[in-house]
């Protein structure tokens, strides 16, 4: 059966770095809502407030894409702090028959997140992180 794999977790725990190597030197896709705000040509790095729920669109969009073309394993690396982040996850794996794997990813080697996310903030964002034990 496919699988579609989750990594989230606070800025700068390495989610992005494990879904690399996961991802087997790019056998296998890896989508993010960074993507969405990383220029494709320069690979820099602008988030946008006001395009946020368009990056999460975009995400969501280019799993289901993937998934029509039963991609083997497909992974998802983004913070995922609130549970409503994940549902369209789930709804696309069982729209097309793909095992769900969530994965938390900790921040236990003192990694520092690229996108400046401030301590404040970081500290808001683990507040609202939540562990489903079902």
């Amino acid at each position: 059966m496919p699988s579609l794999i989750i990594l989230r977790g606070l800025p700068g725990s390495g989610k992005s770095t494990l879904s690399g190597i996961l991802a087997e030197n790019d056998n296998w896709p890896v989508f993010s809502i960074d993507d969405y705000f990383t220029d494709s040509i320069t690979g820099s790095y602008a988030f946008r407030y006001r395009d946020n729920h368009l990056a999460y669109q975009w995400c969501e969009n280019e799993t289901e894409k993937a998934m029509v073309k039963k991609t083997e394993k497909i992974f998802i690396d983004n913070a995922f702090t609130l549970e409503w982040e994940l549902e369209p996850y789930f709804a696309l794996a069982k729209k097309h028959d793909y095992a769900i794997f969530v994965v938390t990813v900790e921040n236990r080697h003192q990694g520092t997140n690229s996108h400046e996310v401030s301590e404040d903030q970081l500290k808001k964002m683990a507040e609202k992180y939540k562990v489903v034990l079902y």
